[in-house]
């Protein structure tokens, strides 16, 4: 309960600093796809904390900034005229984008009660369809854990309001054939959204001939999260548009603001975690971006190599920063490792240990991990090959 009589200064923050004992360092977190925020997007957030992009008229500045900061996340996603704002994150943008599909449905005279996303989707998803009253088709996954594009189409009908695809999986780091999803959606006139809230900052700087982004005609919307391989602050997501009635769709009234015309979801917007995805971008670049994807990708690698040193080995063949093994047992492999300060995860379907390589590991820790694991495996007698 609130005290009666305020307490010190000092007193309040040595029981925040006691408490914060509490969390979890991210150095032995291999589950999180966010990670430890990079200093200047530190700096820039607490120069900002006290704007509100909610009520613009009143911090110019921050409207600058997220202004600037969409154009850059356009940039990075292929489309230099999109438009959009920040976002919470990937839930929100999910959200807000089927919004906007089912108003521009309803708008062209339809009258939408499904959207279509792979078995792979986001649980956010199941938010999307619970809030706005809608019915959420699965199309199946094929070997490499991609979408199908015959089973997505099969479960297209007059009703759909939007297909979604994946570019960078939260389980497998997979990417979904979005070039074909975009001829899918172009050919049936329906709303194509592409979640790239993990891949958005990952798949730019691999060396890969993939076509996901707004280079695909047939996308109307994508969301991309700074606060997870952006190194941005929590909590700070995108959501881009291509066409700016999609946006449009989106507001409301807002009369006793600065502005008479809101867009987002939430209300009050803190401009502070703009100002720390800006500031780190501009900082970073797309060179410091691909230094930080090389590394992370390259410890990957090297975790896959020492697995396979074990007899282990992946599910796919690791795409992003993303690797799942087909240990035996994984639920009790994963509890062990918690035992020894491992925070790790499982897949759902199949069940595989899930390790997400993210720029605050280390080689030391990866191949500590690695060392672990063998214990694991040989004190539960699950290989008998180490």
């Amino acid at each position: 309960m609130i005290p009666e009589k305020g307490e010190g200064i000092e007193s309040v923050m040595l029981e925040l600093s006691k408490l914060h004992e509490l969390d979890t360092d991210y150095t032995r977190v291999f589950s999180s796809m966010c990670t430890r925020p990079h200093p200047v997007a530190v700096r820039a957030h607490l120069l900002y904390m006290e704007s509100n992009l909610g009520d613009p008229g009143l911090f110019p500045a921050s409207v600058e900034i997220e202004r600037r900061l969409i154009g850059m996340l356009g940039s990075l996603a292929g489309g230099e005229e999109v438009r959009g704002y920040i976002t919470t994150g990937g839930t929100e943008s999910n959200i807000q984008a089927i919004r906007a599909a089912l108003h521009m449905a309803r708008m062209q005279g339809a009258t939408p009660t499904n959207v279509v996303v792979p078995e792979s989707a986001h649980f956010s998803f199941e938010k999307v369809a619970s809030m706005l009253g809608i019915e959420l088709r699965r199309a199946k996954l094929d070997e490499q854990m991609r979408v199908d594009v015959g089973s997505m189409e099969s479960l297209i009908d007059e009703g759909t309001a939007a297909i979604v695809g994946i570019a960078g999986t939260t389980e497998f780091g997979q990417i979904d054939p979005i070039e074909q999803l975009s001829q899918l959606a172009l050919e049936w006139g329906v709303h194509l959204h592409v979640d790239a809230a993990f891949g958005g900052f990952v798949i730019p700087f691999l060396h890969t001939s993939m076509r996901w982004n707004f280079e695909c005609k047939g996308i109307s919307s994508m969301c991309i999260d700074p606060h997870k391989m952006g190194m941005s602050t929590i909590p700070c997501g995108s959501l881009l548009f291509r066409q700016e009635t999609l946006l449009d769709g989106l507001g409301v009234d807002t009369p006793y603001l600065t502005s008479k015309r809101q867009y987002s979801l939430t209300g009050t917007r803190t401009g502070a975690t703009a100002a720390g995805a800006y500031a780190v971008m501009r900082h970073l670049g797309r060179r410091g971006y691909a230094r930080v994807v090389g590394e992370c990708m390259r410890l990957t690698r090297m975790l896959a190599e020492e697995a396979r040193d074990m007899g282990i080995e992946p599910a796919i063949e690791p795409l992003m920063n993303v690797l799942t093994l087909r240990v035996p047992e994984p639920r009790e492999v994963e509890r062990a490792l918690m035992r020894r300060g491992w925070y790790t995860s499982i897949t759902r379907q199949p069940e595989c240990l899930r390790l997400v390589i993210m720029p605050h590991a280390t080689e030391r820790a990866v191949l500590q991990l690695a060392d672990d694991l063998k214990d694991v495996l040989v004190a539960l007698g699950v290989s008998q090959s180490l």
